[in-house]
């Protein structure tokens, strides 16, 4: 199934990427990041939706840096929507937060965690815009199916499933590629998580660690094994980021690493 959103669709004919900064920081640092990644998609003809979070509810610390909240966040979107015509993404945890941020969002996305919370999924359904459901890193894929039919009985046949690694021993995470093909069986466009599946997951006591350098065999990995869309943490300057640094693309490789995956993608549908 192919899904319209803004100006294109999402689905088998060409490459979509969900990017952008982990949690919202600045708006100087939202503005640097949709700019570059848009003229990076334009250039390269890959539909591109703008991402971040105004809230990161699962820290590995009450310590740790969430983003600005719902008002201030959704503020922030609405106005990188505006400036640079692009669709955006980001998450929800609670059901209450559903319609509002629906107000801005084109796609609302479920955390890996959440992904089995009824209520949440319901009440994303009923908005009618696409629901996006991490699959949980305790998961595997053939259990999405449950949380596709939550979706679809609440009347809302828009729906996006994203792999993004599963729990493999302590403080890691394995992608297996099988989740790809089996997910797509569902009929909807399957997303991968680059970024996200070289976390380390609490490894550096209060805070998640991860490696970069991994993000781009993996997604190369996914294009091969049949992903329609790719979704990938950018920053600026990772190093500096005040949430999930380490498994974040530098903006200055996105362009290098955007271009192989489309190269692939084509191949593969060929």
């Amino acid at each position: 199934m192919k899904l319209k959103i803004k100006d294109f669709e999402i689905g088998e004919d060409k490459l979509t990427i969900l990017a952008g900064p982990c949690a919202i920081e600045t708006l100087d640092i939202m503005r640097e990041t949709a700019e570059g990644l848009k003229i990076v998609c334009e250039k390269l003809g890959i539909n591109y939706v703008f991402k971040s979070s105004f809230d990161k509810a699962n820290r590995s610390s009450i310590n740790s840096y969430r983003g600005l909240g719902i008002d201030k966040g959704l503020e922030y979107l609405a106005l990188i929507k505006k400036e640079f015509d692009v669709p955006i993404v980001t998450d929800i945890h609670l059901p209450e937060q559903a319609e509002v941020v629906a107000e801005v969002a084109d796609i609302l996305q479920i955390p890996a965690f959440l992904c089995r919370q009824t209520d949440l999924l319901i009440a994303a359904a009923k908005t009618g815009k696409i629901v996006n459901i991490k699959k949980g890193q305790f998961l595997a894929p053939e259990q999405m199916k449950s949380l596709v039919k939550k979706v679809e009985d609440s009347g809302n046949y828009n729906i996006m499933l994203t792999d993004r690694g599963v729990t493999f021993g302590y403080n890691n995470l394995v992608s297996d590629f099988r989740a790809i093909p089996i997910m797509k069986e569902f009929g909807y466009p399957v997303v991968f998580d680059a970024t996200h599946s070289v976390q380390m997951p609490g490894s550096n006591g209060d805070s998640t660690g991860g490696d970069r350098r991994f993000v781009p065999t993996l997604a190369k990995c996914a294009m091969a094994a049949g992903a329609d869309v790719l979704f990938f943490e950018v920053h600026p300057n990772p190093d500096k980021a005040l949430c999930d640094g380490p498994n974040m693309l530098f903006l200055k490789d996105a362009e290098n690493v955007f271009r192989t995956c489309k190269e692939i993608f084509e191949i593969v549908r060929k």
